[in-house]
């Protein structure tokens, strides 16, 4: 009796083991992700380690200037607050993106941060879904706007369609250099809009504009997250 136990517990476990091996060959792979990648990169560092963050920075995002691919790459630092940063690029598509990840200049940016950080990297990669020409350069006074978005899932479609809005108007405002609106591409729920303008007084011109207002009404009843709106100014 044991031993037709045994062949009988062997013959089972062969089946299910037959059966998550062809589960796995069967699995699909990620999809592909088509066009544009823009990615929103936030570091930050020990305040006191900010000169040696700023000159690893700017290292890095020179070196991802001449990689195969890369249409911008641009660093700023939080007003306020410049031992915090975010590094901007897009890429041309995810291939570029990728290789771009595992590159040397790339590994030793990560290298280098970690010792110095508060805070892991966090990189956010997206799709652009209401954005102008990729165009790089802002003027000197110019002021970074870099906000994330957060809306409950089931509210996602409503939540990209006044994202969409709003990014038709902010591109039509006074002062305006700049106005992307792009989405996470593993988290469709999720956002982020970056700006350029001119100046502060075009910055607060734009919140106060009737266009942000209804933006912000809108999105308050299906908000995921407190609103995360950051002032930045490019380094050089």
């Amino acid at each position: 009796m044991t031993t037709w136990l045994a062949i009988l517990f062997f013959a089972v476990t062969m089946v299910v083991l037959g059966s998550i091996r062809d589960v796995s060959a069967q699995a699909p792979a990620a999809p592909v992700v088509e066009g544009n990648i823009y990615s929103v990169m936030y570091v930050e560092v020990r305040p006191t380690a900010r000169a040696d963050a700023t000159t690893e920075l700017r290292r890095y995002r020179d070196a991802a200037r001449g990689e195969n691919g890369n249409l911008r790459a641009e660093l700023v630092s939080r007003i306020g607050q410049p031992h915090q940063f975010v590094v901007l690029s897009v890429w041309k598509d995810q291939k570029a993106h990728e290789a771009h990840g595992k590159s040397a200049s790339a590994g030793q940016m990560r290298e280098k941060i970690q010792t110095i950080r508060v805070a892991p990297l966090d990189e956010r990669v997206h799709v652009g879904v209401s954005v102008g020409p990729v165009q790089s350069g802002a003027a000197r006074d110019a002021v970074y706007v870099v906000t994330h978005v957060d809306v409950i899932p089931p509210r996602k479609d409503d939540g990209l369609a006044a994202l969409k809005l709003l990014g038709d108007a902010g591109r039509a405002g006074a002062g305006n250099a700049r106005f992307e609106v792009v989405q996470q591409t593993n988290r469709a729920n999720h956002f982020s809009v970056i700006e350029i303008w001119k100046d502060l007084q075009a910055v607060e011109s734009h919140a106060m504009s009737d266009a942000t207002r209804r933006f912000r009404d809108a999105l308050g009843p299906i908000s995921g997250s407190l609103y995360d709106e950051r002032m930045y100014k490019a380094i050089e």
